[in-house]
């Protein structure tokens, strides 16, 4: 790890113990990982969510629903999330359920459109007559971004757009949630909304088709080679980790007394050395593998839907204001990353905990710690 100061886990315990989050798409990725970590944090985590697709999930393989309050809801529909949350007063509600990639949104526009912007009126439409809660954080993209494909990283100040379907429904995702903010939480003693802005993120437990960790992954498992395509692409990687620890800070400042002064965009990016190319990273992947892992070629059809080539994010707003920064190296996301599936692939059944002590690790408390007496540290 890097030499920086510890995660204040005690400061985030303080604020989260005990807590009601509301965390929409709880079986996804990245919220399977928040919402472990705000389990740890000593949150009572209610998530909704539509169930993981068929095959490996990462909401599987940390048995998520012995963990937390588990619900089944569709965000597009007011009715069927409203059965979904009856009975939850949330403290905080992070929205993440979201159609989170690219290529998919050419195949499915309309249903992409349909969960990311109409998705997000219904949850913050339902959230806001909660009695006990106090913010929000809109979880969006970078590709919010009009994105014109220059060397500067974006801040969020930048024109919002979208020239695929998803990034435009992310940009209109922002406007729905300023929208909501300044129509019915701005009032004095409304809870207030966050939107927050992340890069490509990797990590153990995404099975997700046409993501590059994912799609090398699956072939490394399954003995086959991979095609990769776009490798000159430059993207903005991190480790899940790094935006998350992001969110939850930003959760944190929401649920203070000082909420109002957070209630705007923040971007949480990596450092501008891990804007990298795609084919340097899946070398990398193949090497923290080592032996067996799977042979990659690079190539593009001729029909491949636009993607953009170049796009970096701007993090210096939650540096300065937040204290957050980027704690892990691109060699250390990768290597984290690797040893999450080779400990899935060894058929070990206690992932959950493997996961825990990833995040423990993360956050500069020492895994040898739970070890003693059977036992988690309380976050200190």
């Amino acid at each position: 790890m890097p030499d920086l100061p510890p995660v204040p886990m005690a400061a985030l315990a303080s604020c989260y113990s005990a807590k009601r989050v509301l965390v929409t798409g709880h079986t996804g990725f990245k919220g399977s990982w928040l919402s472990l970590w705000l389990d740890r944090l000593g949150a009572e985590v209610i998530g909704v969510a539509l169930d993981p697709p068929p095959g490996p999930s990462m909401f599987a393989s940390l048995d998520l629903a012995r963990v937390i309050d588990h619900r089944i809801g569709d965000i597009r529909s007011a009715e069927d999330f409203a059965r979904a949350t009856e009975g939850v007063d949330a403290d905080l509600v992070i929205h993440m359920a979201a159609q989170s990639l690219v290529r998919p949104s050419y195949e499915n526009p309309v249903d992409t459109f349909a969960t990311n912007v109409t998705g997000t009126a219904v949850v913050l439409d339902r959230v806001r007559h909660m009695p006990s809660l106090k913010g929000v954080v809109v979880v969006t993209s970078d590709k919010c971004y009009e994105n014109h494909e220059w060397e500067w990283p974006y801040r969020e100040t930048d024109q919002l757009g979208g020239s695929d379907p998803y990034s435009a429904s992310k940009g209109c995702t922002e406007l729905v949630a300023s929208s909501f903010r300044r129509s019915f939480y701005s009032t004095p003693g409304s809870p207030h909304i966050a939107t927050v802005r992340a890069g490509n993120v990797i990590g153990g437990g995404d099975w997700a088709v046409d993501r590059l960790i994912p799609d090398i992954i699956r072939a490394t498992l399954s003995g086959t080679a991979v095609t990769i395509r776009n490798p000159a692409s430059v993207r903005p990687w991190q480790h899940v980790l790094e935006p998350l620890s992001g969110y939850l800070e930003i959760g944190a400042r929401l649920l203070s007394d000082d909420g109002a002064k957070f209630a705007e965009a923040w971007n949480f990016g990596p450092s501008p050395s891990a804007f990298q190319e795609v084919e340097p990273i899946a070398r990398r992947l193949q090497s923290a593998w080592g032996p067996g892992a799977a042979q990659i070629a690079f190539g593009k059809r001729p029909d491949e839907p636009h993607e953009a080539r170049l796009l970096t994010l701007d993090s210096s707003k939650a540096q300065q204001r937040l204290g957050w920064q980027p704690r892990l190296t691109t060699d250390e996301a990768i290597a984290m990353t690797a040893e999450w599936y080779r400990t899935y692939a060894a058929g070990r059944d206690d992932l959950r905990e493997f996961t825990l002590d990833q995040i423990d690790r993360f956050c500069g408390i020492e895994p040898s710690m739970n070890q003693q007496e059977g036992k988690r540290p309380v976050c200190a």
